[in-house]
């Protein structure tokens, strides 16, 4: 997927973790449907005590003590408590300038005193001041919206691009995506190109398919309005709407100006994660995420190639930014019979090793993983164990370089932080960060056009095809 759409969908790899925290290892911002932390009695935010932190203090300034202290107890690198001070500084004014338009709006700086519970106070004081002076300029909503900057201000002083804080918004829409994406919509891809339209990438079977858009139609208007300068998630929202209803959307081709205009009756639609086809005699399987349903899905389509006596499998892992941490151990386990999948080391440097599984399947060989520049985190982890066990054939370009791991932790907000607790390396102990992994093959394609992917013009697939038949005649 382009960078703007891997931003809320991709690049996920989320564990099944206790509520205490979900392990995240991706390379752009996105959440596990972590639940909130309703029952304090019995939830907690990892080792927190939240009643203590809940009791003395407005119900939106606790979540900036919980994610002072989350932050301090779980960050992969020793966090200095006036850097958080600092960016909840600069967070709240680049909201009241930016977002609010408030001219020349001033907060006093604070200092940290080292102590935990007296920085806090200070957090606090900030938020009050800034309600205070501009809450009556920016209106009822002013202190969640004040609360939200400084938590965002606070986690970006990290300069980590991997720790930030996520609202309920951002949640619910990666939420959707992980667990196969059940909502009221038509059944298609968005892509943002680089002269920001809108590319569509229908999904077979659903509704935009069936009643005619194509892979690479640009997307002009919804219902009348025009999609020029809207953000994904705004083109999104109007394209869902409640199941049979209907959207007309206006369409032409990527490098034509005839125009379309379609009505599409929405459905509840759920999205599968996996493409699977017999593609000249090898079993072609496209896996876009690391989802809740992906496991499964690769074991049919493996199965079903087997059964049709593939003479070889094709696994392609381009433009897969990650998904949930177990997935990507199921899958490499359908490949390797035993050993470790991936290793995470913590910032004391212990180390959590994940193994296979035993849900190897026999004779899945010859084997080609296509990977490009957007194969990153889950795809990393088992593009990486497959080339560390010499059992496929990595073709494409070198991968994405996504190496550290996030956890998320629920706020009882129905917001999370995600925070980065550690780094992971393949099974010989490579660390990926910042380098990616080479392919075996190099092979160039441009990433950035996704309407290239499975087409007659993949030089990328029709590589991978010649590479297994090289390999069969060689047999």
């Amino acid at each position: 997927m382009p960078p703007k759409l891997r931003a809320l969908v991709a690049a996920l790899i989320v564990a099944a973790c206790a509520l205490a925290g979900a392990l995240y290892i991706g390379y752009a911002s996105g959440i596990h449907a972590a639940a909130h932390t309703a029952d304090l009695g019995n939830n907690s935010v990892a080792s927190i005590d939240l009643r203590s932190l809940l009791e003395p203090q407005n119900g939106n300034e606790r979540l900036v003590d919980i994610a002072f202290r989350q932050v301090e107890n779980s960050y992969y690198k020793p966090v200095n408590a006036q850097t958080l001070l600092t960016g909840e500084h600069t967070g709240l004014l680049a909201y009241l300038s930016h977002d609010r338009k408030i001219k020349s709006p001033t907060l006093p700086k604070l200092s940290a005193t080292g102590d935990q519970t007296q920085d806090e106070q200070r957090l606090d004081a900030q938020v009050a001041y800034a309600q205070t002076q501009y809450g009556g300029a920016i209106g009822s909503d002013a202190h969640v919206e004040l609360v939200q900057a400084a938590l965002t201000g606070m986690l970006s002083s990290l300069g980590d691009p991997y720790t930030v804080y996520l609202s309920p918004k951002e949640i619910s829409g990666l939420n959707e995506s992980l667990s196969g994406g059940n909502f009221g919509g038509i059944g298609v891809y968005l892509y943002e190109l680089k002269d920001k339209s809108v590319l569509l990438q229908p999904i077979d079977g659903l509704p935009a398919s069936v009643a005619g858009v194509k892979t690479g139609d640009i997307l002009v208007r919804i219902d009348g309005k025009p999609t020029k300068g809207l953000s994904l998630d705004r083109v999104a929202q109007l394209i869902r709407g409640e199941q049979g209803t209907t959207v007309h959307v206006q369409t032409h081709p990527l490098r034509a100006k005839t125009l379309h205009i379609f009505a599409i009756v929405r459905q509840i639609i759920h999205v599968p994660t996996v493409k699977a086809k017999m593609e000249d005699g090898f079993d072609y399987i496209r896996l876009s995420d690391f989802g809740e349903t992906s496991a499964a899905e690769i074991k049919k389509a493996l199965l079903s190639g087997r059964a049709k006596n593939a003479k070889g499998y094709i696994l392609d892992l381009r433009d897969n930014g990650g998904g949930l941490v177990d997935a990507a151990v199921k899958i490499s386990s359908f490949f390797i019979p035993q050993g470790v999948i991936v290793s995470t080391i913590s910032r004391d440097g212990s180390k959590d090793e994940q193994e296979a599984n035993g849900e190897h399947i026999p004779g899945l060989s010859p084997l080609v993983i296509l990977v490009n520049k957007y194969t990153a985190s889950a795809s990393e982890i088992t593009s990486g164990a497959i080339q560390d066990y010499k059992l496929g054939t990595l073709l494409g370009t070198k991968t994405f370089g996504k190496g550290v791991v996030q956890n998320i932790y629920p706020m009882p907000d129905n917001s999370a932080l995600k925070i980065t607790t550690a780094r992971y390396v393949t099974p010989l102990g490579r660390d990926i960060q910042h380098k990616g992994i080479e392919p075996d093959i190099v092979v160039p394609q441009n990433a950035e056009d996704p309407g290239l992917i499975d087409t007659p013009k993949d030089k990328q697939l029709a590589a991978a095809k010649a590479h297994l038949r090289a390999q069969l005649a060689g047999h």
